[in-house]
């Protein structure tokens, strides 16, 4: 049954491109679900645009919240466990070797592969046909941006400080500059404008030939930095602050992180949470770097549209993973919550019927996908499930579960990253598991969406629950496999 519906769908893209299908491939850098489309206060009509002509997906969810770990298992469609790559310390080729990644997988069938900006994290050459293309674009524009910088650059000494990570381990860090900062200056004066110009540019020299071009935005990665105009969107003092600054209640203290990237930013406490004005300001910059990288995702679908390009041409955006915006007392994404491991999928194919689904999927799947939608040959070591049958029939019956991990510090268990946090999210649950491989330590945590959408209840320490946790760690530890429909 399965091959018969994969052959139908096929067909469609098939008979709407004369020629294989391009792939516009838009990873966009700490983008949560916080998108007009996804019902949120943000103003992102050109991604809005997409979801309203392509397939929105409600519940996709990444492997591992940090970029690196994302990345690899998102473009080598392996989870993090088969990469190896579970923070920055690990090279997934030192792990797998000749792997193939999706592009790659792509040019080794006569795609021209290029990017253009933010990928893999750290690149992978053999992946491309040409060369990365980077933008070397400064951040700061205003001048107290600048002078802050400066301040750092000659005497770094004086502002670096030490970070207790608990455990009595410790970490020196020196601090950045500005969190965020509105200069006056025109989208191309920044990275991502920057890159968006280069794309389209390539983009007209490509129309000829099949492409998978990807181009990867860093905004709203920190420091929230976008031309002014983005803030003059919104009322700074309107903006609504996370209703849960607190950590879940009865959740093992590791659980939650002591957001690290932002607390080395110019004016960001040491310790303790940021004031309510500071909040405020990030919430408020955070929003402004989104409708910018918006603004640079609709100058990509209009080039498409300019080049005659729309009808032959896959179109998929994702959010490498979430972003705390206070959320549980967190400025960061590094933890197994919804809010760090739930991110946007969008995927538009020519010929399709638009909408959206409610189906769980996970950011491993988005390879295998491609694949089929191109009528590539799928390589066996692949974990993930293509999803492109939800694009005919979005409201069948799916994954029962989605995957994720994060690596952390376990009180007690000396080395950094000893522990493991495995988090798994049916249709009604959260179940995190904690472990530390080769030791007995066990922790627990269960929310339950349909009463607790925010995750501020741990139930998993309740009696009543007990017999919950133990079927969620029965389906936990028989993986992935089992899931997939």
């Amino acid at each position: 049954m399965r091959l018969l519906h994969v052959f139908a769908l096929t067909i469609v893209v098939s008979s709407a491109c004369a020629e294989p299908p391009n792939v516009l491939f838009i990873a966009v850098d700490d983008l949560r679900p916080e998108l007009g489309c996804y019902s949120q206060p943000v103003q992102s009509p050109n991604i809005d645009r997409l979801a309203r002509e392509g397939t929105l997906f409600e519940r996709a969810y990444v492997q591992c919240a940090l970029c690196m770990p994302s990345r690899v298992s998102v473009l080598t469609g392996r989870r993090p466990d088969t990469t190896g790559v579970v923070d920055f310390s690990v090279r997934f080729r030192d792990v797998l070797g000749d792997v193939v990644t999706l592009p790659q997988h792509f040019r080794n069938n006569g795609y021209h592969a290029t990017a253009f900006g933010k990928l893999f994290h750290r690149d992978d050459p053999v992946s491309w046909s040409e060369p990365l293309w980077s933008s070397k674009r400064s951040e700061y524009h205003t001048d107290f941006g600048k002078q802050v910088l400066g301040w750092i650059n000659v005497d770094h000494r004086r502002l670096t400080y030490v970070w207790d990570l608990g455990d009595g381990i410790t970490k020196t860090k020196r601090p950045g500059g500005l969190a965020w900062e509105a200069p006056d200056v025109s989208d191309s004066a920044l990275k991502d404008g920057h890159i968006a110009d280069a794309a389209i540019s390539k983009m007209d020299d490509l129309k000829n030939e099949p492409f998978f071009l990807a181009v990867g935005f860093h905004k709203p990665h920190l420091p929230f930095i976008a031309p002014k105009k983005y803030f003059d969107l919104y009322d700074r003092d309107q903006i609504a602050l996370a209703t849960n600054p607190f950590p879940p209640r009865d959740a093992p203290n590791f659980a939650t992180y002591n957001w690290n990237d932002l607390r080395h930013y110019y004016g960001i406490p040491d310790v303790g949470p940021v004031t309510e004005d500071q909040a405020r300001d990030l919430k408020h910059a955070y929003y402004a770097c989104v409708s910018y990288t918006d603004a640079q995702v609709g100058r990509l679908l209009q080039a498409l549209d300019a080049n005659g390009l729309r009808d032959n041409t896959i179109v998929v955006l994702w959010g490498d993973h979430g972003w705390q915006l206070g959320e549980h007392g967190m400025w960061d994404k590094h933890s197994n919550f919804e809010t760090s491991t739930h991110a946007p999928l969008i995927i538009r194919v020519p010929g399709q019927q638009p909408g959206r689904t409610k189906a769980l999927v996970e950011f491993v799947d988005i390879y295998p996908t491609l694949c089929e939608l191109c009528a590539l040959p799928l390589d066996d070591g692949l974990e993930g499930h293509s999803f492109a049958p939800l694009l005919e029939d979005p409201d069948r019956d799916w994954k029962s579960a989605a995957f994720s991990q994060y690596r952390r510090v376990i009180p007690g268990y000396g080395d950094v990253g000893r522990g493991m946090g495995y988090s798994m999210r049916t249709d009604r649950y959260r179940f995190t598991e904690w472990l530390v491989p080769g030791t007995g330590f066990r922790a627990y945590e269960l929310y339950d969406h349909r009463v607790d959408p925010d995750e501020n209840i741990n139930l998993a320490v309740s009696a009543t629950h007990e017999h919950v946790v133990n079927e969620l760690l029965q389906q936990l530890k028989a993986g992935w496999k089992p899931a997939v429909p």
